[in-house]
């Protein structure tokens, strides 16, 4: 359950509390069209927003029904008394949920800034509260991309969290070998031969178009490149894909039999532990970094809350690793960012994750220099 009263104190809410405000939403319904949902984006003026709710609110004395009246005048009026205490639109905008349960009488009202900018002006009653625009927000935020690639088929998968999606499927036309010797043969093998090229570049040009926002999100971490041959590195060793793309390819490919989500989950059953390296790569890297600085006793980290918080304040850190268990993770993570500071966040699947985690209170620095004391 979430701790409602709690949340009403504050305006701006993490991702970590938005998923539990989404899971205890999704639990409300209604008999009738009595939830409110209300999203105002980012310059959306305040005292728009109150003429429009006051507008429905006259237009609700028309619902025949007492009950279901009732209960859209309490909602209306509770996002108006919330509304009328804030002044101006946050950056980010704002949602406002509020509703009544027309068996047991409970009533809940939730006025919060997401953590991502609210990308519309949404009202709303209905027999549920619609929360739809906000589920990105808390989606997993790191991809790996999948190709599978053959001489005349190819698959661009992606893999998020659990989810595992086909993103596209291509398909060329490659003939088969030609029976005859000498000159016709070579020229039908350089016919081929072209025909692949052109193909491989229309899965470059097709994968850039997927993968390249997602890089550019910072959401794809990696790429695994699988197919049943060599074409996969053939495809590799030429120029087909951006250069931005290829710099987080795996290393290793993987061979699988299919194409489609066959062959996708085919490639990420093969090459779970590629997987968890790509995905992984940055928190593997900076940990390494840190156990480096501790090793040669460089005097070049930090750790405990308050040496931490303290080198951050003088912009001393470079970089802040948090374990992803912490439940002060966001309030870290802003006060990092707002000082400069890069953040990386340890996974708890991470094979040192959990020595990071009893040893250092899951909490650390590897600073720029060193402060004066």
């Amino acid at each position: 359950m979430v701790d409602v009263r709690a949340l009403e104190e504050k305006l701006t809410v993490t991702r970590r509390e938005l998923a539990m405000i989404l899971k205890e939403l999704k639990k409300w319904k209604a008999p009738a069209t009595v939830l409110l949902s209300l999203y105002i984006p980012p310059g959306r003026p305040i005292s728009d927003v109150m003429q429009l709710l006051r507008q429905e609110h006259s237009i609700s004395d028309n619902i025949k029904l007492k009950k279901t009246r009732r209960a859209v005048q309490r909602a209306l009026s509770a996002a108006m008394d919330r509304l009328s205490m804030i002044q101006k639109v946050p950056p980010n905008g704002l949602v406002v949920f509020c509703g009544e349960d027309m068996e047991t009488g409970d009533f809940i009202c939730l006025v919060f800034s997401p953590p991502e900018k609210v990308p519309v002006f949404y009202y709303r009653t209905d027999k549920f509260f619609h929360t739809e625009w906000l589920e990105d927000m808390v989606e997993e935020r790191e991809a790996l991309g999948i190709l599978i690639v053959e001489r005349d088929q190819a698959t661009i998968g992606l893999l998020k969290g659990a989810k595992l999606e086909v993103l596209e499927e291509l398909d060329g036309y490659v003939p088969g070998k030609h029976k005859m010797g000498g000159q016709s043969q070579r020229r039908f093998d350089r016919i081929i031969e072209q025909l692949v090229e052109e193909f491989f570049k229309r899965v470059g040009e097709h994968a850039n178009r997927h993968l390249l926002p997602l890089l550019e999100k910072g959401v794809l971490k990696g790429i695994l490149v699988a197919g049943p041959g060599y074409a996969k590195q053939e495809f590799l060793k030429g120029d087909y894909m951006d250069y931005r793309l290829k710099r987080i390819v795996a290393p290793q490919t993987v061979d699988v039999s299919y194409q489609g989500i066959q062959g996708l989950k085919e490639a990420v059953m093969k090459a779970e532990g590629v997987i968890q390296t790509q995905l992984y790569r940055e928190a593997a890297n900076t940990l390494e970094e840190f156990k480096k600085h501790l090793a040669r006793d460089t005097g070049m980290v930090v750790y405990g809350p308050r040496e931490v918080k303290a080198a951050l304040e003088m912009g001393a850190v470079k970089t802040l690793l948090i374990h992803e268990s912490r439940e002060d993770l966001e309030e870290w993570k802003s006060l990092a960012e707002s000082m400069g500071a890069d953040v990386v966040v340890i996974p708890e699947s991470l094979p040192e994750a959990e020595w990071f985690k009893t040893t250092f209170d899951g909490l650390a620095g590897i600073l720029r220099f060193k402060p004066s004391r």
